[in-house]
């Protein structure tokens, strides 16, 4: 064989001629000849082989060149057989190689037969694949047989044979084929055609799905191949990062397969060049790239998760995105970091570098918490979250991610607060601390700990024995310094003359011994040139002393030799002139000392454990205070994940979690079902699903559990609660059982609980038997003789919650229809609660009150004739009263006490005149409630029950009344009357029959307004606010009741002392509002004026009562809302929160804020009010919040202009320009600004009025368009000019200025004036510019009317109380709108 195959860059490059013996393309096939020549094709694969691809391979060249216009048959019967070649080849091959016989001919055959049979394969591969994708785009998608008809044309089976090819290209490639090359040296075009090919393959869309598993493996796996055999490292870098710059779905496929490489193939260095190719773009590139910065960011990711080891030595190069623009990129490298924390530098057996490694990536985790992105913040939490789970966080870092973590609970994004939930419910999930103790707690055990470690340490500088150093190490030290000091001296000349006739007159006169001690204390003190040179000096004054005897012949060595021995002394002596000073300690001290230093140090850890700990309960103190304010955010998910969090806490018993865990409560009643399901979720798992070996233990845990969560509750919490342990006790089962005797031992004392818990108990008790009555009923002699008993009188709190348990049992509770379940008169329950209440009014318990509220309220529900019941109880009551005043007055008289007694008797029957007043109000009101709900509702039934009978008895007499009937039933006539004579029944009972002479409850209604109207004289606290809260229940029964005494509680409301009674005197108020809102309604004002009280329980309950009142549309909306909007800015948080609650529901509803916006900034503007300018801007600010129409920016816009006409003083004018620029002004409304030029321009020489206008115009030009923009400019030239000159100087220089060009305009084209005239007749007025709006002259024979506004006009003033200054109009709720004449 004399040509080469060589793979051609283009499939056309082979029709031409190439180089000298190049294989060249001699016949292209047309389509009618192909089927003919492939069966011969076919006869040569079988007769020759593999080998037949040399002689036919024209015939699959013209295949390919006539790809779109041959049938799919031809394409499939090629592939067929380019698949048999190259499985023939790889079959074949392997003995070939291994004989080594091979001749350069035959080697050349098999070489040219090897490439071009993978060159067909890959390149028919290719065009079926971008056929297959092409088919499906075109192919629209149907449903049922026709999807299965279209999906059947084309490449039938296409998938399978795509995998098919990818086998038989990795058998031949797994062969050591490169020998058939020259020098084994792989030609680049052969090992792209192949590559190419599986990379056209993973373009494929569905690549990536699981269906298309096999495939992808497979191709993978002949990358791998290449890769590691055919030098295709580079290539396959290149090719990677071009994949994920252009298909971004391919990002998980390209990481799976550099980790197949790397780790199945071995070539880890494919990692790193992937990842510096990443690391080295720049931002200008990847902001052109916006997908392939995602796809970049996705592999890193997978990437970190599948070899997170083999990225670490390359993750240096990524740190630079983390300064970049990219926010995906800087997660990434994030994500990339927390994988390596997790799964490599983890754990106690890091080495110091791999320790540092840590650190170094924690601290740049760390960094990113306060990223500019908020998705970087939200993704670098939840590393965090991953790495505190999986407990490879350095305890030393514990206290300081946390606190960065509390303080993303404020950060505006959403995601971030979730993300920073889910951490800190990691941390407390986590932490080697114990989180049962709060920070109080552990704050005694720390100082004690302290106190012991100051007093080791202390005693420890007490005992450190002094350091022992030898002479031999004190010459080791100074033993360079001495050298180079004595070849110094030895040098010729070196000596100084005046210190050696200095010393020559003392050493003559010591001793051989006093010099060389001398000499070697001169050495001590670090003088070695005078030691050295009095040791040259001596040995001629002693030259037969044993100390200098060596240095008869003088050189250096024998000189530091001497100075030495001089120093140290022999070496068998010990140098005591070193020593003497520090003798050596014992060697049992040596001990003591260890002991004495492992003590400190296991001291000082448990110091620093306990500091550790502290630190770490304030921040899981400062979490649960911000996580359970979150729980009533707007957004679900962070409810979700509160709530979430506070089950994590509760579950690890951390200090205050119940906190958290009472105040998600009642989000119970949310409307969000989703919220709701996670609150049932959340209590199901913490109280429900009790942890116990039986029955009988998870039954003791679950109410042990429950009873937790009702001491000290509110009655809130208590309701809420009722919700879910309902649902409990609705599924009768074994645990149901026992729970509910458990509850029933611990009531009645079978068990020793404490107080609280018997409470506990009887009120969950009472939840049961919402769900089945006979929990309770059939044990009601129990709860009579426990709770209500003799010793009722020693805790009227369980006999309260005995009673709130018992009526839970009435139909009011359960809603039953039929007849009403009621207790006859003689039960022994009223008999108890009779004897009970009388027997309270003569003592002073301060807990009666509530006892005796909830029995009335019992006997109305329970009893057959409450009415009776009560009569006689109050009677009962009064003649107790009256026995204790006299008996008082005869002890008095009789025994002559002096006046402190009498004062202390006094006080005894205020008291109990008190409980019987409260006693008479309660049963008034619960008497009215009874005849409107208990006795109307029966009257229905029976109506109800007698029709039916009526109807069953007798036919309808013909059809025309059966018709007028149906009629009537359709327009909802039948039940109409008859309900409303019931209604009318009960309303003339109330005012003729309740209050009527001879009537207990008529008998006590002077001595109520009596105490009431006379203040001076009963002036005890808790006899007032009985006899006011009666006076009120009282005037609930009729109107003229509450006509009569109207004027006396709104004097109360303004003249009473006592904040309680005022603010028991406002929800009393709010009560008899919505029953006569037509009584009510002229004293509104003095409701309102509740809210400038000097008392915060009296604002606070004033805010509420109307919040109700005007949300629920009770009373109207008016101009005094201003005291609401006044009480944004109030000192206690909680009615700041109540207001600003107000004005986001007021706004739901339409054009409320809108329409009461200018009242209310004329009231706080008002200089009579004197509100600072600081608290009038925050308070406009949030209301113009709530405006977001256009229309009602540009309608308010004029109505501001138009009050700075009637405005008087700089602080109005200033005002009404700040509110103005609260506004969102748009184009239309700036045109209405323009408009109403005249109405401020003579202001603007005020600062105040200047500077809110000028910064509405820079917000306008900062967003306008160039037309409109020019307009705006205009606007703020004038608004300066006016500012700095004043508004008569620039319409002077613009009068001027118009006549002048009037002049020239005249000049040059004269007019007759007639015309003039003429040409303005019959037209409308000229449209006026900016120019011509200059100040309308002032008319004396026609003044201006003054514009005045209904909100401007004078309010009623207060309400004095006085007869003659009493509001006396009456107006009707449902009132037709008032419209002003216009004249």
């Amino acid at each position: 064989m004399s040509w080469d195959f060589i793979v051609p860059v283009c499939v056309d490059d082979l029709v031409k001629s190439g180089a000298v013996n190049q294989y060249v393309v001699q016949d292209v096939l047309s389509a009618k000849q192909l089927p003919s020549h492939i069966n011969s094709f076919k006869a040569a694969l079988r007769s020759q082989g593999s080998l037949c691809i040399l002689e036919h391979f024209d015939t699959a060249y013209s295949v390919l060149q006539h790809c779109r216009t041959v049938d799919v048959a031809v394409k499939e019967d090629m592939l067929e057989l380019l698949v048999q070649v190259v499985r023939g080849l790889s079959v074949s091959l392997p003995t070939l190689l291994l004989s080594g016989s091979l001749s350069a001919v035959d080697r050349k055959q098999q070489l040219n037969a090897v490439k071009m049979s993978v060159y067909l394969l890959c390149k028919l591969t290719e065009t079926l694949e971008s056929d297959s994708y092409r088919e499906t785009i075109v192919t629209a998608p149907s449903k049922g047989r026709k999807k299965d008809k279209a999906a059947g044309k084309g490449l039938l089976q296409w998938d399978s044979e795509r995998e098919t090819v990818l086998q038989c290209l990795t058998q031949l490639l797994q062969l050591d084929i490169r020998t058939l090359w020259s020098l084994s040296l792989v030609e680049e075009e052969f090992v792209s055609c192949v590559t190419c090919c599986c990379y056209k393959l993973l373009e494929n869309p569905t690549i990536s799905h699981m269906k298309s598993k096999s495939t992808r493996d497979a191709i993978i796996h002949v990358l791998g191949i290449m890769v590691k055999k055919y030098n295709h490292m580079l290539g396959a870098c290149v090719k990677v990062i071009q994949l994920l710059q252009h298909f971004e779905q391919l990002a998980s496929v390209c990481a799976q397969a550099v980790t197949a490489w790397s780790t199945e193939y071995g070539v880890k260095a494919i990692v790193g060049e992937v990842m510096r190719e990443i690391g080295q773009k720049s931002s200008e590139e990847l902001a052109r790239e916006a997908s392939g910065v995602k796809a970049f960011s996705s592999f890193l990711s997978e990437l970190s998760t599948l070899v997170p080891e083999t990225m670490i030595p390359n993750i240096s190069v990524l740190l630079a995105h983390l300064e970049g623009e990219s926010p995906s990129l800087r997660v990434a490298v994030c994500e990339v970091l927390g994988e390596v924390l997790v799964r490599v530098l983890s754990g106690d057996k890091l080495d110091d570098s791999a320790r540092a490694g840590r650190d170094r990536f924690l601290d740049t985790l760390q960094e990113h918490i306060h990223d500019a992105h908020s998705h970087v913040r939200a993704r670098v939490l939840q590393v965090y979250a991953r790495i505190v789970n999986s407990k490879a966080l350095p305890l030393c870092r514990y206290t300081e991610v946390m606190e960065l973590t509390v303080g993303r609970l404020g950060d505006k994004s959403v995601h971030v607060c979730k993300s920073a939930i889910q951490l800190l419910a990691a941390f407390i999930a986590h932490n080697p601390y114990s989180c049962k103790l709060s920070s109080v707690d552990l704050k005694k055990p720390l100082d004690k700990e302290m106190a012991k470690l100051r007093e080791i340490r202390e005693n420890q500088k007490e005992q450190v024995p002094v350091a022992v150093i030898t002479a031999a190490d004190l010459w080791d030290a100074m033993k360079p310094e001495v050298e180079m000091t004595v070849k110094a001296q030895l040098e010729p000349g070196s000596e100084e003359e005046e210190e050696e006739e200095e010393e020559t007159g003392g050493e003559e006169e010591r001793s051989d011994r006093d010099t060389a001690i001398q000499i070697a204390q001169l050495l001590r003190e670090s003088k070695y040139r005078k030691a050295v040179g009095l040791c040259m000096r001596a040995h001629s004054l002693f030259p037969e002393s044993s100390f200098f005897s060596a240095l008869a012949d003088l050189n250096a060595e024998k000189l530091i030799n001497t100075l030495a021995t001089l120093f140290k002394g022999p070496e068998q002596e010990t140098p005591e002139a070193v020593t003497s000073d520090a003798p050596l300690t014992p060697q049992k001290e040596d001990g003591g000392n260890e002991g004495r230093e492992s003590e400190l140090k296991k001291q000082e850890m448990l110091v620093q454990y306990l500091k550790d700990t502290e630190s770490f309960a304030l921040q899981v103190e400062r979490a649960i205070a911000v996580i359970n304010n979150m729980l009533y955010w707007k957004t679900t998910t962070v409810v979700q994940e509160a709530v979430q969090f506070c089950v994590t806490a509760f579950e690890f018993s951390v200090a205050d979690s119940v906190c958290g865990v009472r105040k998600m409560l009642p989000l119970v009643w949310s409307t969000d079902v989703t919220i709701k399901d996670a609150i049932i979720q959340a209590y199901r798992r913490m109280y429900l699903n009790p942890h116990g070996d039986n029955t009988k233990a998870k039954a003791q845990t679950l109410v042990d559990n429950l009873s937790e969560l009702m001491v000290d509750a509110s009655l809130g919490t208590v309701q809420c609660l009722e919700e879910i342990v309902q649902e409990f006790f609705s599924n009768e089962s074994a645990l149901q059982t026992s729970v509910v005797q458990v509850l029933w031992e611990r009531f009645s004392g079978k068990r020793e609980t404490k107080a609280l818990h018997r409470r506990a108990a009887v009120l969950l008790l009472g939840m049961a038997a919402r769900a089945e009555r006979e929990v309770v009923l059939s044990n009601l002699d129990t709860l009579c003789s426990v709770a209500l008993g003799e010793k009722v009188a020693e805790d009227y709190l369980l006999a309260r919650d005995a009673l709130i348990t018992i009526v839970n049992i009435t139909d009011h509770v359960r809603q039953t229809k039929g007849v009403p379940f009621r207790l006859p008169m003689d039960h022994h329950l009223f008999s108890c609660l009779s004897q009970a209440i009388a027997d309270g009014v003569v003592q002073s318990d301060p807990h009666w009150q509530t006892f005796m509220e909830q029995a009335v309220r019992l006997i109305y529900f329970l009893a057959e004739s409450p009415d009776q019941l009560c009569s006689h109880l109050l009677q009962r009551s009064a003649h107790l009263l009256l026995e204790q005043i006299t008996e008082g007055r005869e002890s008095t008289q009789t025994q002559l006490q002096e006046s402190v007694s009498q004062g202390s008797e006094e006080q005894v029957n205020c008291v109990s005149l008190a409980q019987v007043l409260s006693l008479c109000g309660a049963v008034a009101f619960w008497q009215v409630s009874h005849l409107e709900r208990s006795v109307s509702s029966e009257l229905r039934r029976r109506r109800g029950q007698k029709e039916e009978e009526e109807e069953k008895e007798k036919a309808p007499a013909n059809k025309k009344a059966a018709n007028d009937s149906c009629v009537e039933e359709e327009l909802g006539l039948v039940g109409a009357s008859a309900e409303d004579t019931e209604a009318e029944f009960i309303r003339k009972i109330c005012e003729t029959e309740l209050l009527a002479e001879g009537n207990m409850l008529s008998a006590f209604l002077p001595l109520l307004v009596k105490v009431c109207s006379s203040p001076g004289k009963y002036s005890h606290p808790q006899l007032t606010t009985a006899a006011c809260l009666a006076l009120s229940q009282y005037m609930m029964i009729s109107p003229p009741v509450c006509k009569d005494n109207i004027r006396l509680l709104f004097t109360v409301l303004e003249k009473s002392p006592l904040p309680v009674v005022r603010a028991n005197t406002i929800v009393a108020l709010g009560d008899l509002t919505v029953r006569f809102p037509n009584i009510l309604e002229p004293w509104t004002p003095n409701l309102y004026a509740r809210l400038s009280d000097e008392n915060a329980s009296v604002r606070l309950t004033a805010i509420m009562v109307l919040t109700q009142l005007v949300l629920k549309d009770v009373m109207k909306v008016k101009g005094q809302v201003s005291e609401v909007a006044v009480l944004l800015l109030d000192p206690e948080p909680h009615i700041a929160s109540l207001a600003l609650n107000f004005f986001n529901e007021l706004s739901a509803k339409d054009n409320a804020i809108y329409n009461l916006l200018p009242d209310i900034i004329s009231r706080l503007s008002d200089p009579e009010r004197g509100m600072k300018e600081e608290d009038f801007n925050t308070i406009m600010k949030q209301l113009f919040s709530y405006i977001t129409k256009e229309r009602q920016t540009e309608s308010l816009v004029e109505k501001l202009c138009q009050r700075f006409r009637t405005a008087k003083t700089e602080r109005q004018w200033a005002d009404l320009a700040v509110s103005l620029s609260l506004l969102s002004v748009c184009e239309r409304g700036f045109k209405k600004l323009q408009e109403c030029w005249d109405c401020y321009s003579d202001k603007l020489t005020e600062p105040g009025v200047y500077q809110p206008l000028q910064s509405i115009a820079a917000k306008l030009r900062r967003r306008a368009k160039p037309q409109f923009k020019a307009q705006v400019e205009d606007y703020e030239k004038r608004l300066t000019a006016v500012h700095t000159k004043g508004l008569e100087n620039v319409e002077s220089e613009e009068r001027e200025q118009q006549t002048g060009d009037t002049q020239s305009q005249n000049v040059h084209t004269p007019q007759p004036l007639k015309s003039v005239r003429k040409s303005t007749r019959g037209r409308g007025k000229p449209k006026l510019d900016d120019s011509d709006l200059v100040t309308p002259r002032i008319s004396r024979s026609r003044p201006k009317a003054a514009i005045t506004f209904t909100s401007d006009e004078e309010e009623e003033e207060d309400a004095v109380m006085a007869e003659s200054e009493t509001p006396k109009v009456t107006t009707p709720i449902a009132r037709t709108r008032r419209t002003r004449l216009r004249h």
